[in-house]
């Protein structure tokens, strides 16, 4: 393999890793207070945009709520898991 070749791959993956999208699901259960506080302590989000992310998930059953490469999320991933809300890395 080329050195051309391997920074090619190294592109590519790099790409495929920036393009996943952490993912907030609605429940029954947390308040949108709780929610809201959630994604600013852990995905410091402005209040703003917290609040907007949280009518989302209310309204559509799920948002958005983060962009990133994997490793990145994983972490918020597993706070906003520990808090006992439902998100997923897409």
């Amino acid at each position: 393999m080329t050195e051309t070749q391997i920074e090619e791959k190294i592109e590519v993956k790099s790409e495929v890793e920036k393009n996943r999208c952490l993912v907030l699901y609605n429940d029954d259960v947390h308040t949108f207070d709780y929610v809201i506080d959630s994604l600013v302590k852990i995905c410091k989000h402005e209040l703003m945009q917290a609040e907007q992310c949280t009518w989302i998930v209310h309204y559509n059953g799920k948002c958005a709520v983060k962009e990133g490469d994997f490793r990145q999320l994983r972490p918020m991933r597993r706070a906003l898991n520990e808090k006992g809300l439902t998100a997923k890395i897409h």
